[in-house]
């Protein structure tokens, strides 16, 4: 049996899905895909569906590439399925970006639900306010790579309009968008934006100071 939830930028981010398989009372859930809006949903309608005298629950995280704040309560959701049937929940095998929310989040990246740092005993109030500055930090961060992936595509179509156009590498038209952003003090992405939509004779013309930098871009860069 399987459980998946579709994220708000659908085709960009993974599908998360779980398969669920039982034998001897224990249930191994494989998932894979994101861990953002939706997962903690996600992971309650499938243990909802784990059969009645299942005594061990174990979370297979490998094929999870991504993670933002929210997975914090999709584990809030698995400890507490754990405390209410009263068996052994775990969530292992973390890799890459979701083993660093965990490590800022101050819990055990081996095993977050049992792991040193996950006691449910009071914390000295110096330790809530460092761990509150590291999810402040990394809700930055996250956001910050939602608009790398948004954004993306219209930097590689600006990069292969500057490459068609001006017949320069990957690297030089990557370095056309950067200087012209600098010089103008200008966002990439909307640098890269006035580059595809002036090759389709499409949107508002950039301003004049962009078309300086662009240009002066240009100059440093392809000559």
């Amino acid at each position: 049996m399987s459980s998946a939830t579709h994220t708000s930028l659908a085709g960009r981010l993974n599908t998360l899905t779980i398969d669920a398989g039982v034998e001897g009372g224990r249930a191994v859930l494989v998932l894979r895909g994101d861990l953002i809006h939706g997962c903690a949903d996600t992971l309650a309608q499938a243990l909802a569906r784990l059969p009645d005298g299942t005594g061990r629950v174990d979370l297979d995280m490998t094929g999870v590439a991504f993670m933002d704040t929210t997975g914090l309560r999709f584990l809030e959701v698995l400890d507490t399925y754990g405390r209410r049937r009263r068996v052994r929940v775990t969530a292992t095998r973390w890799n890459d970006q979701p083993r660093r929310v965990l490590e800022m989040a101050g819990l055990d990246p081996d095993d977050p639900l049992h792991g040193p740092g996950t006691h449910r005993e009071p914390v000295p109030s110096a330790v809530v306010l460092e761990r509150a500055e590291q999810l402040d930090a990394l809700r930055t961060e996250v956001e910050q790579l939602r608009q790398a992936i948004v954004t993306r595509p219209v930097i590689d179509q600006a990069r292969g309009v500057l490459m068609a156009t001006h017949a320069c590498s990957s690297d030089q038209a990557w370095n056309v968008l950067r200087e012209a952003s600098q010089l103008s003090n200008t966002k990439l992405r909307k640098v890269a934006a006035v580059v595809t939509a002036g090759a389709g004779g499409a949107g508002p013309l950039p301003s004049p100071e962009l078309r300086r930098a662009l240009r002066t871009a240009i100059d440093r860069c392809l000559n």
